[in-house]
């Protein structure tokens, strides 16, 4: 039977009070909050991972780089800091996984694009099974030198891009029901 955890990557304030508010798709948050009490009430631990930086956006100590206040209410069994997109570069992640028998990770958080696809694609190429909550991540518009894209767009390609190679990708509703099957 596989042993998931929940990783619930940079839900912090820069995403709901910053400068790169979220967009897309709505209620991301709302379910990233459902499926850490469905963890909880079946035993799943939760993995909540903080991304810090030297530069203005999620620089420590300030308020964008805190987590969002509802995450910091809910129960979670080990908080990890970051400092690149990949929840596993330069961190204790893939230790304590391995230290806990977790073979699946669930992923959820923000943004889709950068951070979720990032631990996703890392996670496969160590071994893990990985499971991505296509409404428990979210992402906004991006405008740069390369073109824009609209959020909804960006999360749709990189959920058509994981479904096809690195995660299972399924909604919050979907997993729950999963977990309670196998818990």
């Amino acid at each position: 039977m596989p042993r998931v955890a929940l990783l619930v990557i940079d839900v912090q304030n820069e995403y709901f009070t910053g400068k790169l508010p979220v967009t897309f798709p709505n209620g991301s948050l709302a379910n990233i909050l459902k499926c850490m009490d469905e963890s909880s009430e079946s035993g799943i631990p939760v993995v909540v991972i903080q991304h810090s930086s030297a530069g203005n956006t999620f620089r420590k100590g300030t308020t964008g780089w805190e987590l969002h206040d509802e995450i910091r209410k809910r129960r979670y069994d080990v908080l990890i800091e970051k400092h690149l997109p990949g929840s596993f570069t330069g961190t204790s992640l893939e230790d304590w996984l391995k230290k806990n028998n977790i073979d699946t990770v669930a992923i959820t958080g923000y943004m889709t694009q950068m951070c979720c696809d990032t631990t996703a694609r890392q996670a496969l190429h160590r071994g893990y099974n990985v499971e991505f909550l296509s409404d428990a991540t979210g992402t906004l518009d991006i405008k740069n030198s390369a073109g824009h894209v609209s959020a909804e767009d960006l999360h749709k390609a990189i959920l058509v891009t994981q479904e096809s190679r690195f995660s299972k990708v399924m909604d919050t509703n979907s997993w729950i029901r999963n977990i309670k099957v196998t818990s």
